[in-house]
């Protein structure tokens, strides 16, 4: 059977606010710490992942002298021994997770897909989509056994959209099938109490350009860029210094947790054209209105 769109599964209780606690991957710069600043001024605790260690920990301790509850821990979300770590420490120091978003993410090349070395694609791959992947497997029981959670998957535009961003675009698309697949599973063993949504943001202000600062010595070095793919990159870096600010995109996806929407978009134009898009969701259940 086919169906439209979905909307996330009602709360029967508020989700944000004071001493609920939400854990974000890729919280020490971009939309990551945007959404770790928005959930602490909440009066939440917030735990802060990030691989990026030196980051982490200035970003952690700007936030605890504003008088924020948080917590850092370096974590390689492609790792899910270290995403499971991840969960237990959140356990131990706040005894419970109510929100959690799975937000970190890197570019990759802007080249030909068959130009894409192997190492390329498994660690782009392995942080888009296996992180994301990881943070369901490790986290979904945990959230399960509360009064009411909420998980958010950061995809992009260009999970919705087709571009031309290499394994990235490939990742994005991979992240809101995932996402969509998770709804349905919710729904399907009637799930009432734990929503779920999938992050599509435009151009945001975001380092994200330089992701290749955190890249492992598995993927090898970066390949010398072609004119084309210059130009790709270039054309991106200026589309992000023209995009929204990530505390308001923090905003956009509170407010998105808070109306239980599935597609939070940055967009109003955006949120038309996915109701527009095809092809629609295969579901085997009965379908489901599409989000407001």
């Amino acid at each position: 059977m086919v169906a439209t769109p979905p909307t996330s599964p009602s709360h029967p209780r508020e989700v944000i606010g004071p001493g609920r606690v939400a854990v974000v991957t890729g919280a020490a710069s971009g939309i990551g710490l945007g959404l770790a600043e928005r959930f602490a001024a909440e009066g939440m605790h917030v735990v802060m992942a990030d691989v990026e260690e030196p980051v982490l920990s200035k970003a952690a301790a700007d936030l605890r002298e504003r008088g924020a509850s948080v917590l850092p821990v370096v974590t390689d979300v492609a790792d899910r021994a270290a995403v499971e770590a991840l969960r237990e420490a959140a356990v131990s120091a706040f005894g419970a997770v109510h929100v959690l978003c799975n937000n970190a993410g890197v570019g990759g090349p802007h080249g030909p897909l068959w130009e894409c070395p192997p190492a390329e694609w498994d660690w782009v791959l392995g942080v888009n989509l296996g992180g994301v992947i990881n943070g369901v497997s490790a986290f979904m029981p945990l959230l399960l056994e509360q009064d009411a959670a909420h998980l958010v998957n950061t995809a992009s535009v260009f999970g919705v959209f087709a571009g031309a961003l290499g394994p990235y675009g490939v990742s994005k698309h991979a992240v809101v099938a995932l996402t969509e697949t998770l709804y349905f599973n919710l729904q399907s063993l009637g799930v009432s109490h734990v929503g779920v949504s999938v992050l599509c943001p435009g151009a945001v202000r975001t380092n994200f350009g330089t992701s290749a600062r955190n890249r492992p010595p598995a993927a090898g070095p970066a390949d010398v860029a072609g004119p084309a793919e210059r130009a790709s990159a270039e054309q991106f870096d200026r589309l992000v210094l023209a995009g929204a600010s990530p505390a308001d995109v923090a905003e956009i996806v509170v407010d998105g947790i808070r109306s239980s929407r599935f597609y939070i978009l940055t967009s109003a134009k955006r949120n038309a054209a996915v109701l527009r898009r095809g092809p629609e969701i295969v579901a085997g259940g009965p379908p489901v209105p599409p989000f407001p």
